[in-house]
């Protein structure tokens, strides 16, 4: 049974009632915990704090209510807007738990990065969204919450890592929030929940920059934040609040996206994976791409079949790469039995990889990104399925063991971690149901720098 919710409003809708007076961010916060309660049984939420929210959006009427009308456009762009952020993410007052029972769980006294210009922004954060273990699944579920179920069908998952998000926006808890994504975890929930999901590309948005664009064994990080929401002009309005810009650049030009020039799209389905894990692609895949192809050639774009030769080095070198992060977590005595299946596989096969072996993949994901870069340059943007088949159930993942669901996350999702390590942005959009009603979507990857002609895509797309 479905449990996709209505929101009152998009996120567009209630800025400007707000503003107008027509509601307050209390009444908006009230109705997004209520319902959040409402929709406890789709795990989307790990921890709430009611009176900090209801405090956050005080602060938010007060302000509101002290600032002429005439003169309201120049608040804070989500002043009074209820949000979440995902449980990797520090956000002062509520508690982080990474989604592990091998660390502790402790109240965040200050905010991290990105939630800092969430809040600066003036959106009030309702609680902690699900997310895997550390973030390393294209999954929610882990060892100390429920998982992230898909509002769509609750017996299967809402994706990951941003999953609990997805989950949030897609039940109509919230209109909008950030994710981040390091190898699909903006794109494969939000295309599995039927939302528009931006991954901006390296270094783009501000926050990220302030961790550095490699991270400490040198790899060009790969994990970035960004927008998801149900509209693209929702997408577009935080976007452009954390990138700190007042014009809202990316909120006018979506508003225009029937202008947008003509533009040169190849279509893929080639997998970085092969040959190591040959990729199927059911029929509601391929249909969401054919829905996409007739709706941007209306457009007036140029879409033709492309063809690319990824090579046979990117499966190994991604994954020993992709784990690495967990070495550098530090485990009290005895923690590490706490881990999640996955998460100690994944564990066990960084340790074995050697400083060579680690270097060298390193080296093959910067040809791989060279490689890649070099093929896609002939197009202005490369459109591919969102995702391969339909959203595995809820248990599937850890049912295979480790290696088969490790596997199952890349036959599920083979085009998203290859962006990331390119370094480009890329995004989702929905692009029609199947036959049981759950979303389909669409990727589309651009040239550096062309985030906002991308949600000016996905606002062509969805419209």
């Amino acid at each position: 049974m479905s449990t996709v919710g209505e929101y009152p409003g998009t996120a567009l809708e209630q800025r400007e009632a707000l503003r107008r007076g027509d509601v307050t961010a209390r009444e908006l916060t009230v109705h997004a915990l209520e319902r959040l309660e409402a929709t406890r049984d789709l795990g989307a939420f790990v921890s709430t704090n009611h009176d900090l929210a209801l405090h956050d959006a005080a602060a938010a009427d007060r302000l509101i209510a002290q600032t002429p009308a005439s003169e309201r456009h120049t608040l804070p762009p989500l002043l009074g807007l209820p949000t979440a952020h995902k449980d990797l993410v520090q956000v002062a007052g509520f508690t982080t738990t990474h989604g592990s029972a091998a660390v502790p769980h402790l109240t965040a006294k200050a905010d991290d990065p990105i939630a800092a210009d969430v809040r600066l922004a003036g959106a009030v954060c309702i609680g902690k969204t699900q997310v895997p273990e550390f973030g390393i699944a294209g999954y929610s579920e882990n060892l100390v919450a429920p998982p992230a179920r898909n509002p769509f069908d609750p017996a299967r998952t809402a994706g990951g890592s941003s999953g609990g998000t997805a989950g949030a926006i897609a039940a109509g808890v919230i209109a909008a929030a950030i994710g981040s994504d390091a190898g699909g975890s903006i794109r494969i929930p939000s295309a599995a929940c039927g939302l528009v999901g931006l991954k901006p590309g390296r270094g783009t948005v501000p926050a990220d920059r302030l961790l550095g664009l490699v991270d400490e064994a040198g790899t060009p990080r790969m994990a970035v934040s960004g927008p998801m929401a149900r509209t693209a002009r929702d997408a577009a309005l935080f976007f452009d609040a954390v990138m700190g810009a007042a014009d809202e650049p990316a909120l006018r030009a979506v508003e225009r996206a029937s202008g947008l020039p003509a533009l040169r799209v190849g279509v893929s389905f080639a997998s970085p994976f092969e040959p190591q894990l040959p990729t199927k692609f059911d029929d509601d895949a391929r249909t969401a791409v054919r829905r996409a192809v007739a709706t941007l050639t209306a457009a007036g774009h140029t879409v033709e079949a492309a063809t690319f030769d990824y090579g046979g080095i990117y499966g190994e070198a991604f994954t020993t790469v992709w784990t690495q992060a967990l070495t550098r977590i530090e485990f009290a005595k005895g923690a590490e039995a706490q881990l999640s299946e996955l998460a100690a596989w994944f564990l066990t096969r960084a340790r074995e990889a050697s400083p060579e072996r680690v270097m060298r993949a390193i080296v093959d994901l910067r040809e791989f990104a060279r490689r890649a870069r070099s093929q896609w340059a002939h197009y202005d943007v490369v459109l591919t399925p969102a995702l391969a088949h339909i959203a595995p159930a809820i248990g599937e993942f850890w049912s295979r063991g480790p290696a088969g669901d490790y596997e199952l996350q890349c036959d599920w999702a083979p085009q998203t971690s290859l962006v990331n390590v390119v370094g480009l942005p890329a995004i989702t959009a929905p692009s029609g149901a199947d036959a049981a009603g759950l979303p389909r979507g669409v990727q589309l990857i651009g040239r550096a720098g062309s985030e906002i002609q991308l949600l000016q895509l996905a606002e062509q797309l969805v419209s």
